[in-house]
């Protein structure tokens, strides 16, 4: 670990996660419903192309202390029902804006469903919304169907709906199986109860099951993440996501309550994340993107391998989809060059589609230096590289971003890439901070001497 202490002094800062680019605090407010509408009526004319589906349920029924995601804390059932009808409606007026009334001619590759708890949904709510987003937005052969499930509300019930209905990847959180880190998170999940999901989702007949562990939780140690992920690899999931824990108590309220004293910070939350590699590369996963593992013979670890993997704000993915239509308190839709999101409130987004109004509440239209800069960060966190002969040559390449690589030459000197003739390729190394990166070539970040502003979590 005394090889990594110069590098987390230089690069452990706050830092864009780049779901996006340009990333969510550059959106602006003026982005309007009439800005988005526009935008899926020129998408509806590009004929054939694959679309991208989100749906964003919000409920669960309880706080996750450590979760950064938009929810609403309930365990009244009866408000499922309306949820779904709005989300049906917000479905109408955006396939009447991209499709003119006309049957859609976009097929869909990828339908996702995340949130909150998806499965706060019982199963004719499940069946319902879904027969009714694939009457409007049919899919695509082969497309993609996922969701994100909590093993602690999920039952087989449930997965049998899910299976029946087409869904064929499933996801579920476990961030740790140490009793400490669960009561001090607020989400206590025994690996029984998860295995009975893994086993489920498998006899059913789902094409891939992912896990998701979380570092960099309170109380969390070498010792007890090894048996974790020991325990993980009983379930030998297809694909697994290993992400930094996220705190960032001015925009979450709840995380004030977990004892900052017990976080591990620098060293000692690299030194977790380490060990969770040298786990996975032992049992047969090969890293396919910033913080994700997928078995040898997983459709993402080929298409890693190929180059061909792709990446929006539902994850990694082989579906290459270009545009993403997202419904949903809060959901972000990504459609012909810009990004919309939705209202983040609940009662805000149904006010909206109770008025029959697209629900969005800000977005970015982005400019053609924008693309050319996202197209860069995409290769950073896809394919670990950038060839130059993919953005226009080498020459015109060093000439446009010339301050770009300047910055990065101290990383070049660190051992985080490497430069050549043909362009950048990201070391082992540097894969711990292709977030940093991907920030030399972010154009709309601060330039301050740290970017210490609350804005963003900590890079490692």
């Amino acid at each position: 670990m005394n090889d990594y202490s110069r590098l987390l002094a230089c690069y452990d800062r706050p830092g864009p996660r780049y779901t996006s680019y340009p990333t969510a605090p550059v959106w602006r407010d003026d982005y309007t419903a009439e800005h988005h509408r526009e935008r899926l009526q020129a998408a509806g004319q590009r004929h054939g192309e694959p679309l991208s589906l989100y749906v964003h349920i919000p409920y669960c029924n309880a706080m996750c202390y450590f979760c950064g995601c938009a929810t609403v804390i309930t365990q009244r059932h009866d408000k499922e029902q309306p949820y779904v009808d709005r989300v049906l409606a917000e479905a109408a007026l955006t396939h009447a804006a991209l499709v003119g009334g006309q049957e859609s001619t976009r097929p869909i590759a990828q339908h996702h469903w995340g949130g909150g708890t998806p499965t706060f949904l019982g199963p004719e709510r499940i069946e319902r919304l879904f027969e009714g987003l694939r009457a409007l937005f049919p899919l695509a052969d082969g497309a993609e169907v996922s969701i994100e499930v909590d093993p602690r509300v999920t039952t087989q019930e449930q997965l049998a709906t899910l299976a029946r209905s087409g869904f064929n990847r499933i996801s579920m959180g476990v961030q740790d199986f140490d009793p400490k880190v669960q009561h001090a998170i607020h989400r206590v999940q025994s690996f029984d109860e998860t295995e009975a999901i893994v086993r489920g989702a498998r006899d059913l007949g789902f094409l891939s099951v992912n896990v998701d562990l979380v570092y960099g939780l309170p109380f969390q140690s070498i010792e007890g993440f090894q048996r974790t992920l020991e325990q993980l690899h009983r379930l030998s999931p297809d694909r697994i996501a290993c992400y930094s824990y996220a705190h960032v108590p001015w925009l979450k309220k709840h995380q004030t309550v977990i004892p900052e004293d017990a976080l591990p910070r620098g060293a000692d939350k690299l030194a977790l994340y380490l060990c969770a590699l040298q786990s996975f590369v032992e049992h047969g996963y090969e890293a396919i993107g910033m913080d994700h593992f997928a078995k040898r013979d997983d459709e993402l670890a080929i298409a890693a391998r190929r180059g061909a993997l792709h990446r929006n704000f539902m994850g990694y993915t082989t579906q290459p989809a270009q545009d993403m239509i997202a419904f949903g308190m809060s959901s972000i839709s990504e459609v012909d060059g810009a990004f919309a999101q939705n209202e983040k409130t609940l009662p805000a987004w149904e006010g909206a589609v109770d008025a029959h109004r697209l629900p969005v509440v800000r977005g970015l239209r982005r400019t053609e230096e924008d693309e050319r800069r996202r197209s860069i960060i995409l290769d950073l966190i896809c394919r670990f590289g950038v060839t130059f002969a993919d953005h226009g040559g080498a020459e015109p390449f060093r000439q446009r971003y010339a301050t770009e690589l300047q910055a990065l030459e101290p990383m070049v000197q660190d051992g985080l890439l490497t430069i050549d003739p043909t362009g950048l390729r990201v070391t082992e190394v540097g894969r711990l901070f292709v977030r940093n990166l991907c920030m030399a070539f972010d154009a709309h970040l601060p330039r301050d001497a740290d970017n210490s502003g609350p804005r963003f979590s900590r890079t490692v």
